[in-house]
């Protein structure tokens, strides 16, 4: 199974974010793992250095946070194609359009996300953390 996870699920393992972490952090286990195969769109890691450095995070420690990440998914690239397509879907949060064009692009199976709301078209179905945890012990 791919998925693609959301930007919001990387910043809730790397901030430690309450109480969102534990079931956050199985997602990069289950991918780490290999028990699924974990996707960033290429624009989560740099939103992610820009998040992670005005939460006060030093520069060294943030590369480190993102070697890992790097070592647990594949990143997505974002081309002039996935930036067009993102751009004809008019969301309202064009990051989340770039990210779904993503997941499209890496034929995801899922969008892995805290904000399912988010992610408006039926082409690729969203679950929460919490969900997908469930969803992988029914389909062991």
């Amino acid at each position: 199974m791919k998925v693609l996870v959301d930007t919001n699920i990387v910043m809730d393992v790397l901030l430690k974010r309450a109480p969102f972490y534990k079931d956050s952090f199985s997602i990069f286990q289950l991918s780490d793992s290999g028990s699924i195969s974990g996707v960033l769109a290429s624009i989560s890691v740099t939103n992610a250095f820009y998040i992670l450095r005005k939460a006060g995070k030093s520069r060294g420690d943030v590369y480190l946070d993102l070697d890992d990440i790097s070592g647990i998914f594949k990143i997505a690239p974002v081309s002039d194609t996935t930036i067009s397509a993102a751009l004809a879907l008019r969301w309202n949060d064009f990051e989340d359009a770039v990210q779904f064009v993503s997941a499209k692009e890496s034929n995801a199976d899922f969008i892995i996300t805290r904000n399912k709301a988010d992610y408006k078209s039926p082409d690729i179905p969203c679950m929460t953390p919490t969900e997908l945890i469930a969803y992988f012990r029914e389909n062991e």
